[in-house]
């Protein structure tokens, strides 16, 4: 490392003057390569002019107090699995990556899990598995921890304990003027730790996820691929699941059609499990009748499973998302466009190197209840706005090159735009909610928690941040400060 008067951007100087220079990561260093290419997506690789890793909390503190004195952007990353560009990383600023802050400390005392923003899921549930514990965390083994939680987090125990947001019971955060609080339920600071559970990253930075721990053991899952023929029958099953949730909280299920070259193309895909490990549950009876190609169902373990939804590395991404009402002819349609869509993507693609798929996922009105009863402080996701049950769709496209993520992502928005104008056209079928960890960078998420909740967090961001800096100089995720009054 350089000295300070030899450090090659004003940047890495004033971050070195606040004691950091020991962690700073230039271009020419092959640690910083190294952190650039383990982002999941390749939109998100973006050139910063230098990455910070602090080792703690204080260091966190030192880097934003730094940053902020001096009025320089900066990004924040956690695990680096946010697809969209800008979103974690910035090009010429600062990346403050969270990366070393990735430890999981099971506390036997009151069971609970300490868990480090920059922590994945598949480290955290194999340490708390050595306690017989785990947690209502992502469902895909890549997926950071800080970033899921601060979304809302849709996990395998939604049913049964709420969001993943909603099983947090403390967070440590450092604000913009470098002070390190602790916002917890029944604390000084109730306020944030309300708009913490789904208002992103619009208050300072989250450096420990307290969160309830609960039994682990066997479960019983896996998935089911069906022919292009089946997903009428397999649309069923889904809104059958979806109106019946209730009966059997322990089971969940999603239902996705795709374009998968791993599969063979055109496929139907049924991802399901039971979490106390029953086989076969009778929920799951519609969909274990589908015509199969394979499946793979067993009972297994938590870290097996989570492979199963994962999607390869190294790939330009586009995710569009919405919420629809649980209506069969609804879902329907956005399988017809995603099909479309696939053709369009395999006419464009000659050596046919992409996926695609439309992802549905029951979001019932049980989601609520179980929030409420899992955190009496309440969210700010504003799932009580819907009077139905309701399925959440992702829409997704990968592609190898820039310029083929500029060709296809018009294609996957107006997919969701077509499926949007569809469900308009259904009393209630068009859902507002916005599920901000599938969102695409140009969509409404906060806007779509009701005004209510964007008071919630424009009051807390203003209290905890009064000088905006995470409005103004972290530019990544979804602000409050453009959202329209």
């Amino acid at each position: 490392m350089a000295g300070v008067d030899s450090l090659p951007n004003p940047q890495a100087e004033w971050l070195a003057q606040s004691g950091l220079e020991s962690r700073v990561l230039f271009p020419a260093d092959a640690a910083y390569a190294t952190r650039i290419d383990s982002y999941w997506c390749n939109s998100a690789k973006l050139r910063p002019s230098c990455i910070v890793q602090p080792h703690s909390a204080y260091e966190v503190s030192r880097a934003v107090t730094a940053l902020a004195k001096t009025n320089q952007p900066f990004a924040v990353r956690a695990g680096g699995h946010t697809n969209w560009a800008g979103s974690n990383n910035i090009a010429d600023g600062v990346t403050i990556d969270l990366g070393l802050l990735n430890s999981t400390q099971y506390d036997d005392t009151n069971q609970t899990a300490h868990l480090g923003p920059g922590g994945k899921w598949k480290d955290v549930y194999a340490e708390l598995e050595r306690h017989g514990r785990t947690v209502s965390g992502g469902r895909e083994a890549e997926v950071g921890v800080g970033g899921f939680l601060l979304g809302g987090g849709n996990t395998f125990y939604t049913s049964r304990y709420g969001w993943a947001c909603d099983n947090v019971v403390a967070y440590e955060i450092v604000l913009a003027d470098g002070s390190i609080i602790t916002a917890e339920a029944g604390g000084r600071h109730t306020d944030l730790f309300r708009a913490l559970k789904g208002g992103g990253n619009n208050f300072g930075i989250v450096t420990r996820f307290t969160m309830r721990t609960i039994p682990s053991g066997p479960i019983w899952g896996g998935l089911a691929l069906h022919p292009l023929d089946a997903v009428p029958a397999g649309v069923d099953a889904l809104v059958d699941f979806t109106t019946n949730n209730a009966s059997d909280p322990y089971t969940n299920m999603q239902f996705v059609v795709g374009h998968q070259p791993r599969f063979g193309g055109g496929v139907g895909i049924t991802i399901a499990n039971n979490m106390l490990a029953v086989e076969k549950p009778p929920l799951l009876q519609k969909s274990l009748a589908l015509p199969e190609i394979m499946n793979n169902y067993k009972t297994t373990t938590l870290q097996e499973v989570l492979t199963y939804s994962s999607l390869p590395p190294n790939y330009y991404n586009i995710w569009f998302t919405l919420t629809i009402k649980n209506d069969a002819s609804i879902v329907r349609k956005a399988a017809a466009l995603h099909n479309e869509m696939a053709k369009e993507l395999q006419a464009g693609i000659p050596d046919q190197d992409f996926t695609s798929h439309v992802s549905f996922q029951p979001v019932p009105r049980l989601f609520v209840q179980q929030s409420h009863a899992a955190n009496s402080s309440g969210n700010v996701l504003g799932l009580e706005q819907n009077t139905y049950d309701a399925i959440l769709i992702q829409a997704s496209a990968s592609v190898r090159t820039a310029e083929l993520e500029a060709w296809a992502r018009p294609k996957v928005c107006a997919l969701v735009d077509e499926v949007r104008t569809f469900a308009s056209s259904i009393e209630g079928g068009a859902v507002p909610w916005v599920y901000l960890n599938y969102a695409h960078s140009g969509q409404e998420v906060l806007q779509s928690y009701g005004p209510e909740n964007v008071g919630r967090i424009r009051e807390a961001a203003l209290k905890y941040d009064p000088e905006g800096v995470f409005q103004r100089l972290c530019p990544g995720g979804f602000k409050i400060s453009a959202v329209k009054d």
